[in-house]
């Protein structure tokens, strides 16, 4: 039993640079990777861009995510408070979502070519890497032994959240992603196929 125990450290045994377990090393490496992965899409593919709102959009999100990749390492390397603490994410879109479908002029293919790249593929393309980066900080920060980094994890989810969203209405209201609706019979039958739990809750 005494040798068994020996293979066994605690957090107060170990200084805070060492607070990780070997599954942290991998998932925090894999949220770091998807957030690097976002940002050199957006060095990549600002040089396509032809509206200026999603250029300005694509510069604002990288400039935030540098910010936040480089409070990420910190915690990451020290395993204890970041000098600069997670910032919040505004956006500058509404939320307004346009509802409906319209067929497209001609339908959709993979390109060929660079220069097909167009606002539609790079917007499609940011989504994809927030939606990656979202996926991977929530995953990793479920199961973080240092509480710090999980922290940080955590509260940068509702800003990859937030980007996501703003790239997701700009689309919409481009008509790159449409949003079709059930007939209003259909969607009550959903709304109503759920009822509340009796009782109340324990306080």
């Amino acid at each position: 039993m005494q040798n068994q125990q020996q293979n066994f450290t605690d957090t107060t045994q170990l200084p805070p640079q060492r607070h990780y377990g070997g599954h942290d090393m991998f998932d925090a490496h894999e949220a770091l990777s998807s957030l690097t992965g976002a940002m050199d899409q957006c060095v990549l593919y600002e040089q396509y861009i032809q509206d200026p709102e999603l250029q300005t959009m694509s510069q604002k999100h990288r400039a935030f995510s540098s910010q936040l990749y480089n409070t990420i390492v910190d915690t990451f390397q020290s395993g204890q408070d970041p000098a600069v603490d997670t910032q919040s994410y505004k956006m500058d879109q509404n939320n307004n979502v346009m509802y409906g479908m319209q067929p497209p002029a001609q339908p959709k293919t993979p390109i060929q070519s660079t220069n097909e790249l167009n606002d539609q593929c790079i917007s499609g393309f940011m989504m994809a890497s927030l939606k990656s980066a979202a996926s991977a900080f929530t995953n990793a920060s479920l199961e973080m032994t240092n509480p710090v980094m999980r922290r940080v994890l955590a509260d940068s989810v509702p800003n990859l959240i937030e980007m996501a969203y703003e790239v997701f209405l700009y689309q919409n209201k481009n008509q790159y992603y449409q949003v079709p609706q059930l007939q209003p019979q259909d969607m009550q039958a959903f709304q109503q196929s759920y009822a509340p739990t009796p009782g109340t809750m324990p306080h």
